[in-house]
């Protein structure tokens, strides 16, 4: 959590674009990463890569959702949701097909902070 911490403010330059230096950070935890493309999963990889858990079977990152939920299942870190299952701080969690963020906390009420890449409020 630290290190996703740090790049809170994080922004589209220009809005809209997909870019920005940061992004381009992002990038380069990604094997194979295109630039201009939605950067979620390359925040997620990039974090993950900093913090000494980098994601992909070579730990090359991973450039989608459907990649990382892949590769979960393939290592035996995928939990799908369900009663009973409580996210911690720094786990991945996936939203449908297409977003992932970092859990944050789970708060009293049980809804779940995250921080994520490529997503405004």
């Amino acid at each position: 959590m630290a290190v996703a911490e740090t790049q809170l403010g994080q922004t589209e330059q220009p809005p809209g674009s997909n870019e920005s230096p940061a992004i381009a950070q992002y990038r380069s935890a990604t094997a194979g990463a295109v630039a201009g493309a939605p950067w979620c999963a390359y925040f997620a990889s990039w974090v993950a890569q900093q913090a000494g858990e980098p994601l992909g079977p070579q730990g090359q990152g991973l450039g989608s959702v459907s990649e990382i939920w892949s590769w979960a299942q393939g290592s035996g870190r995928a939990i799908p949701n369900g009663p009973g299952v409580v996210p911690r701080p720094g786990d991945l969690i996936l939203f449908g097909d297409s977003h992932v963020g970092i859990v944050k906390e789970v708060l009293p009420n049980g809804q779940i902070a995250t921080i994520e890449g490529n997503y405004e409020k």
